[in-house]
């Protein structure tokens, strides 16, 4: 492969869409040097490949299961060398006025030669999308968070976090098996899955279905709190006085079996 050329992946739910787009690519060739070094179905396959292969464009679809294009481009971010992405998309043209706004790159469906290799000109001059850009953008919440360990990026199912907690300037994403360190504000995380977690404490938010209890307790000083008690691991929360009509509220559904 030319060192020069583009590297192009293709990321897209149906076969159709990927070979056509292929298809295209290969027509573009002669004005644009580039290589497509991989297809994926989804964004969770196209990330695995990513670990194995560099891309400098990636191309996705924005509506596919397990996971997105505008997620998986949030994901990439956390890549040490993440790549540009463009969507390609077959939104009708009024729903996409958020990404005109922002200034966000797609491509319609069916995906044009001429619209595609003018696209494709304009690469090397463009940047990754910041998160703050990608966050903006209408989509449902994510079903993953991405961790960086060991130049990997890790990803952890919303579902199966217990608790996210702010700590200096990390979160803490405390799961079953381990606990993970993530570089975002708990604010903007309890916005975006407010309806899956809530607050026990300023910094604090624990997933509704993770409560099994409360236990009333005192500290060294005969201070009594109330702590939160948890689905699979032995560690309990405080919660703050401030917090404590959760302990009214979630811990009455506790007991008609609403969040065991």
């Amino acid at each position: 492969m030319d060192e020069t050329a583009l590297r192009v992946m293709i990321v897209d739910d149906e076969a159709p869409a990927r070979h056509r787009l292929r298809e295209l690519l290969e027509d573009c060739r002669a004005a644009v040097p580039l290589a497509v070094v991989g297809e994926a179905q989804n964004g969770r396959e196209a990330l695995d490949m990513l670990h194995a292969v560099a891309a400098d464009l990636v191309l996705t679809d924005i509506h596919m299961p397990g996971m997105d294009g505008i997620e998986l481009a949030r994901h990439l971010l956390k890549l040490p060398r993440p790549p540009v992405v463009m969507f390609t998309t077959a939104y009708p043209e009024h729903a996409l006025a958020a990404f005109e706004v922002h200034a966000v790159d797609y491509l319609v469906k069916p995906v044009r030669i001429q619209r595609l290799l003018d696209a494709l000109q304009k690469v090397p001059r463009l940047k990754p999308m910041t998160f703050e850009k990608l966050s903006q953008l209408p989509t449902a919440s994510r079903r993953f968070l991405s961790v960086t360990e060991r130049s990997r990026v890790v990803l952890i199912p919303v579902e199966e976090i217990i608790y996210l907690k702010a700590e200096l300037k990390y979160i803490t994403i405390r799961t079953v098996q381990r606990e993970h360190l993530l570089e975002e504000s708990l604010t903007r995380l309890e916005q975006e899955f407010g309806a899956r977690f809530v607050r026990v404490h300023r910094n604090c938010l624990v997933a509704r279905d993770y409560i099994r209890g409360f236990e009333r307790r005192a500290n060294i000083d005969g201070d009594a709190h109330w702590e939160v008690l948890l689905h699979g691991i032995l560690e309990t929360l405080p919660v703050s006085r401030r917090q404590q009509y959760v302990v009214r509220e979630i811990g009455r559904d506790v007991i008609n079996g609403k969040a065991a």
